[in-house]
């Protein structure tokens, strides 16, 4: 029993450990997190319209590619596919960026582990948030998309701060999970852009789930999938207009791999933090 309890202490004293060095540290973590935008960006003529370009870009591809190539893009309800494919992929667009630049995020920022020792937990919090700043700008485009389209804002856009908030916090646990086992094995972080692919097709980002419903165990397996939470969660909010309080099974398991994922991150940390100044 004592073992179980020193286990579970050594577990939460480290969490307290991440939150003060967060809290500590807000006003450079913020800091930080422009100098991060402005680094991605700087150095190319068109400078953070890139930001914007990139991404519209790559939709216009995927749209045309099923919609007008394949001839298998049809409307979604009353809504033209392009704008359902627009109100997920949004999301998915953060996603894959904090995938696999999260993975990296502490070898980027080895400087601030070995000559500063800033702390190693804040790194991907700021780069995460640097990615933040552009997603609300694509949201926002998305949102003037539909408008200009016909199709007004509605109450339910109100829950979408709460999505992005469970996808900063879920993905930010990745990142300091994924970045410390990077830091020491680059394999790893080769291993999560291998995967990367499989996951942005597997997760109902381009296709709608809803088509294989009829098959339950497979359409329960997709749907426990926490990317493809994240983006039916915004295509809640934009087209399918559902509270997410309607759909409790699905938020109990995104919570689920949450806390999974934030024990995992904690493990990494509490086993690795003391190693990887010496590795890097």
């Amino acid at each position: 029993m004592s073992r179980i309890k020193n286990f579970f202490k050594s577990y939460i004293d480290v969490f307290v450990l991440i939150f003060k060095e967060h809290f500590g540290n807000l006003h450079q973590i913020g800091k930080l997190s422009i100098a991060d935008l402005k680094k991605t960006y700087n150095g190319s003529a068109l400078g953070w319209a890139w930001a914007v370009i990139k991404p519209i870009f790559t939709l216009f591809v995927y749209w045309f590619a099923i919609a007008i190539g394949l001839r298998s893009g049809k409307d979604v309800g009353e809504y033209p596919f392009i704008l359902w494919l627009m109100s997920g992929i949004v999301a998915w667009f953060y996603m894959t960026e904090i995938i696999t630049g999260g993975t990296t995020c502490i070898r980027r920022y080895s400087y601030l582990v070995t000559k500063m020792k800033y702390p190693i937990t804040t790194i991907p919090t700021f780069t995460g948030l640097s990615h933040l700043y552009v997603h609300v700008i694509l949201v926002l485009v998305v949102i003037a998309v539909f408008w200009i389209m016909g199709y007004a804002p509605t109450i339910y856009l109100l829950q979408l701060p709460l999505y992005m908030l469970m996808m900063f916090l879920f993905f930010n646990a990745w990142s300091l999970f994924a970045g410390m086992i990077s830091a020491i094995s680059k394999d790893f972080a080769n291993l999560v852009k291998s995967l990367n692919i499989g996951v942005f097709w597997l997760s109902g980002i381009l296709w709608n789930i809803e088509n294989i419903a009829d098959n339950k165990i497979l359409y329960t397996i997709m749907m426990l999938n926490p990317v493809t939470f994240i983006c039916y969660g915004y295509r809640n909010c934009f087209v399918n207009h559902t509270w997410f309080f309607e759909q409790p099974a699905r938020l109990a398991f995104f919570l689920g791999w949450y806390a999974v994922l934030g024990l995992l991150s904690i493990w990494a940390y509490k086993k690795l933090r003391k190693e990887i100044p010496d590795v890097l």
